[in-house]
């Protein structure tokens, strides 16, 4: 499977944007029982989505639901080795998607409790910001 990357896009380009505040999108449960939700904000690349995404995929031997609430649409430039500073936007290396504290990035259904938070931390460690586990039975 590629990576995650959008097919059509009307700039190639873009600016980046502040990530402060909370995540008012992609906030709410809509799927599964177990979430994994953003503390912290940050970047996630394509890249890091995938490795997070095949850790899950392994550790719980596909008798589950999985479903990826992010998508990295945000296109991420970057120089070549050894151009100096300055003149213009260059090539787009990857893909990224802001996360902001309150998003959901996975959701998950059809496995135990101490699967899900397992499965969880490994795939936490993938992630460069904090997440945590909310459970189904936690939301009032």
């Amino acid at each position: 499977m590629a990576l995650l990357s959008p097919n059509r896009w009307k700039h190639r380009k873009q600016f980046r944007w502040r990530l402060k505040g909370k995540a008012l999108r992609g906030n709410r449960v809509a799927f599964g029982e177990f979430w994994m939700k953003a503390i912290t904000a940050w970047y996630l690349t394509n890249r890091q989505l995938e490795a997070a995404r095949k850790v899950i995929v392994r550790s719980t031997r596909k008798v589950w639901k999985l479903w990826i609430r992010v998508f990295p649409d945000l296109p991420y430039t970057k120089k070549w080795l050894e151009m100096p500073m300055g003149k213009w936007k260059w090539d787009v290396d990857t893909y990224r998607v802001r996360v902001k504290p309150g998003k959901i990035i996975f959701e998950v259904s059809w496995i135990d409790r101490a699967v899900a938070a397992e499965v969880f931390k490994k795939a936490a460690d993938k992630l460069p910001l904090k997440v945590t586990l909310i459970e189904k039975w936690e939301i009032k």
